[in-house]
């Protein structure tokens, strides 16, 4: 993997909205197109590193297939691979370092990125990648931003009938469900998760948004669960996290019915200790699993087994994938804004393009003209279970759900 970049100094000087030396569209002393530098933040150590620290593969793989293919315009590609180390200001650092260099856009796969996004905005800078962080990515004057797998998000962050639903079809009744208290998307996930298992006919045993981002203490709260006879779980945290939660809940004799985790799809969860108390749990895959391929799977899992040396049996974890996706549609917006873009042509570029799956990996497609500041019109992801020899398809086509009228969980 090539060499990443740790923001660990605020950078001086002020932000400015023009174009860097050496922009896009200059020429080199032999005559050839000036390379064009991609960023690329994400947190490969701290706390969210269990979570992260493979997430730049899918970026670079995608860099380099691009440039294989002879780069975008005849202009080749530069990545640049930032670590926030798990640190909002760090992350803000790592914006502010990326705009230094001459970045002509971000990329970013954190659950911090809220810490930096103004900066880009401030400069003028496109951003695309993961939303998973926070409400920027659908908050005026954030047009800068394209989230490359849910299109942006309603700030008001409306409960979804989906998970409820799934909860409640596979024998929950009570429902325990858990956020991290640093995280506003994970808050609102737990609230939101509660609001639609209401609304599916179930009873909300406990609502937890104060867990501290990286503890693995869940003892007292699986005594708390089993006191409110809580049987079904959703868990909006990180693998390590969302697996201690697992098992203290076995470890307690809390009788579960159905559990629930965004994360853990991943190939290495079959090796580790807490795959035996995995067993039976659901997971979600919000991009395509593997196990179903098509032209899209197949050629990411060919990219990172050429240029990051992943076995295919190592199937892309989710971050590999919001990597992935986050650099192709950056791809697609220097490709659409011509041979000597800029920052606003590719954000000009970016708001066209109307019809965006990332060639399949998505379960819906996106339009970029007219999604900012709301959901897509549907909640969609593909289910699977952890079983003896590893994860199965409840179906080959995703499961979605609506958006509830009148819901709103976002914190005040």
């Amino acid at each position: 993997m090539a060499g990443v970049l740790t923001a660990t100094a605020v950078l001086a000087g002020p932000l400015t909205t023009a174009e860097p030396a050496g922009a896009a569209g200059s020429v080199d002393a032999q005559g050839s197109k000036a390379p064009i530098t991609i960023a690329f933040i994400t947190s490969t150590t701290g706390l969210a590193a269990p979570l992260f620290q493979e997430a730049p593969q899918g970026f670079l793989a995608r860099i380099a297939l691009q440039n294989a293919e002879g780069g975008v315009n005849g202009h080749k590609l530069v990545p640049l691979v930032i670590n926030d180390q798990t640190s909002p200001t760090l992350d803000a650092t790592g914006v502010q370092l990326a705009i230094s260099r001459g970045a002509i856009g971000i990329v970013s796969d954190s659950s911090l990125f809220f810490g930096g996004y103004k900066y880009a905005q401030q400069a003028g800078v496109p951003v695309t990648g993961s939303s998973l962080d926070g409400p920027e990515w659908g908050e005026q004057p954030n047009t800068n931003m394209f989230a490359s797998d849910t299109g942006s998000v309603d700030p008001k962050y409306p409960a979804n009938t989906a998970i409820g639903a799934f909860l409640k079809a596979h024998g929950g009744t009570i429902i325990g469900t858990y956020g991290i208290s640093i995280s506003p998307s994970s808050i609102q996930s737990a609230i939101g998760t509660g609001i639609s298992f209401t609304h599916a006919g179930g009873k909300v045993g406990v609502l937890d948004t104060s867990v501290p981002y990286g503890s693995v203490a869940f003892g007292p709260d699986a005594l708390t669960a089993k006191s409110k006879s809580v049987n079904a779980v959703y868990a909006g945290m990180g693998n390590s996290q969302n697996f201690a939660l697992a098992t203290a809940f076995k470890q307690a004799g809390v009788k579960l019915k159905a559990v629930l985790f965004p994360t853990g799809y991943e190939a290495d969860v079959i090796h580790t200790p807490a795959w035996r108390a995995l067993q039976g749990m659901y997971f979600t895959a919000e991009f395509r699993p593997t196990v179903l391929p098509d032209a899209g799977t197949r050629q990411l899992v060919s990219a990172l087994q050429k240029y990051e040396h992943r076995s295919p049996s190592n199937f892309p974890t989710y971050v590999v994938d919001e990597a992935w996706v986050g650099a192709d549609l950056m791809i697609k917006g220097l490709q659409l804004a011509g041979n000597s873009p800029t920052h606003a042509s590719v954000i000009q570029a970016l708001r066209g393009i109307k019809s965006y799956n990332g060639d399949g990996l998505l379960p819906e497609s996106i339009d970029y003209s007219t999604i900012f500041g709301h959901n897509l019109p549907k909640q969609c992801a593909w289910y699977l279970q952890a079983r003896t020899n590893g994860f199965v398809p409840l179906s080959t086509k995703p499961e979605c759900g609506t958006y509830i009228p009148g819901t709103a969980t976002a914190q005040s």
